[in-house]
């Protein structure tokens, strides 16, 4: 699928930015007071990635953000993989309700998966006429002019387009953490998995140009960013959509080599097409973590033909045994859908031999959700909640006792962790990521924060390590 930027939609963009800050400038006047904005994120790193662009925007357009719901311009980027998130967003609509009517004039947006579903936009339109916006994962990039556009106009403004043929990349960022950033690499998929709505919602695989990505991330580095996480619905998939072709291994190799970055991290490959190159450049390039998230979903081979997921139980842990014997220490995590529709004991049993074979460092943990629009929403055999929900319990249980044996075998030696902040529980305490994605808490004060440091792992507690400073 063909994909272009669209330079002079970037310079329409820019425009209505400019026009936003007269806007927001004459409401600080008026009011006495910087309009707030809050942004509720759900889902997946890519909507959290997406969520950094629409704050930039406001933040550049004079707007300033507030923890509060209660919030003259309040978004939502709503994920919609599992029909429980769906329910999240209407929770919180009716909860924030109020604040519009004591307020009128807030501002309440909604954009993200679940707004490229013609029914759930129907739903927002018919059923809930207090929220002002709606816009897509298509026309994303649109979102200075529909802003503008509700700002300023009389009507609400439901603008969701069927297919993304280009992007514009005006969006300026403001990153939650200053020293590590998310940078999309390509968009969409194109596996069509029988329980996913994410191929009908982000449309087919595009990737971006790896001179952009690398300018990208030369930018980051010479702002102050150590750590970058390449991120793609299936990075192996990387460069298929480009002019001249580029494989994700070969990609990978450039982005580690930019002077000034540190870590390199990436998600998320796929089990069927992750090369032998690919493990190649984890073990042979230094600034590659030793994480790799490898999602499994079931250890049935009959069920993963029946999630097209083209890869059996035989090949997956096949692929499991490659990667450690080239990375040993090789931090492995997964996703696991439980209650699949058919799923038998014996289909279950599969999945528990493969936790066990593969000593996973932790597990997402899934109860399959029935998405309208996907193929295996019409399968016949749902398995009955009781059942699924004892295979849950099951399962967790295997999960976290092999978790916490995996992370013992780390228990006393010193590593490299990037600090990401202060401790939430523990005064004078921080928290750190290992370089195997595993979170650290080690004593230590606020000047640390964004550096990596040498850290002994003095004590495992399964999903985590307690750790003491060293030097």
């Amino acid at each position: 699928m063909t994909y272009t930027r669209n330079t002079e939609e970037e310079k329409k963009q820019r425009l209505f930015i400019e026009a936003l800050k007269k806007t927001t400038a004459e409401r600080t006047e008026a009011s006495g007071r910087r309009p707030t904005y809050h942004i509720m994120t759900m889902g997946c790193q890519m909507n959290a990635r997406d969520s950094e662009k629409l704050s930039g925007i406001l933040t550049e357009i004079g707007a300033e953000e507030t923890e509060s719901e209660n919030a003259d311009i309040l978004l939502f980027n709503t994920c919609t993989v599992r029909e429980n998130a769906n329910e999240k967003l209407y929770g919180h609509l009716g909860q924030v309700k109020r604040y519009k009517k004591a307020n009128p004039d807030m501002l309440i947006g909604i954009c993200g998966c679940m707004m490229q579903e013609k029914d759930e936009v129907l739903r927002i339109r018919q059923r809930y006429p207090f929220v002002d916006l709606v816009f897509g994962t298509h026309n994303f990039w649109k979102f200075p002019e529909l802003l503008y556009a509700s700002l300023t106009g009389r009507e609400r403004v439901f603008d969701t387009a069927e297919t993304p043929d280009q992007y514009a990349d005006h969006m300026p960022v403001r990153r939650k953490y200053s020293f590590k950033s998310g940078v999309n690499i390509m968009y969409g998929c194109d596996n069509f998995c029988t329980y996913c709505i994410v191929p009908y919602v982000r449309g087919r695989e595009r990737s971006r140009e790896p001179e952009e990505i690398i300018d990208e991330i030369r930018a980051l580095v010479n702002d102050g960013v150590k750590e970058v996480m390449l991120l793609g619905q299936n990075v192996n998939s990387y460069g298929k959509t480009l002019e001249i072709p580029v494989s994700f291994a070969d990609l990978l190799r450039r982005v580690s080599r930019i002077p000034g970055l540190e870590r390199v991290r990436f998600m998320t490959p796929h089990p069927k097409d992750l090369s032998d190159d690919l493990i190649r450049v984890i073990r042979e390039e230094p600034k590659v973590c030793h994480h790799l998230h490898l999602p499994l979903q079931s250890g049935s081979t009959r069920l993963l033909k029946r999630m097209n997921r083209h890869y059996t139980k035989e090949s997956y842990l096949d692929l499991v045994r490659r990667i450690r014997e080239a990375v040993p220490d090789i931090g492995l995590t997964t996703d696991i859908i439980v209650g699949f529709p058919g799923e038998t004991d014996e289909d279950f049993e599969d999945t528990l031999d493969v936790i066990r074979a593969c000593r996973f460092q932790s597990a997402f943990t899934f109860i399959y959700s029935r998405r309208t629009g996907t193929p295996a929403a019409s399968y016949e055999d749902q398995v009955p909640e009781d059942v699924t929900a004892e295979r849950m319990k099951r399962l967790l249980a295997l999960v976290s006792e092999l978790a916490g044996s995996v992370a013992d075998r780390g228990e006393g030696e010193t590593a490299k962790v990037l600090v990401e902040g202060l401790n939430d529980h523990m005064p004078g305490w921080l928290t750190g990521r290992l370089g195997n994605n595993l979170m650290v808490h080690f004593e230590g004060d606020a000047s640390l924060v964004g550096e990596i440091v040498d850290v002994e792992l003095t004590e495992s507690k399964g999903f985590y390590y307690m750790g003491r400073l060293k030097g």
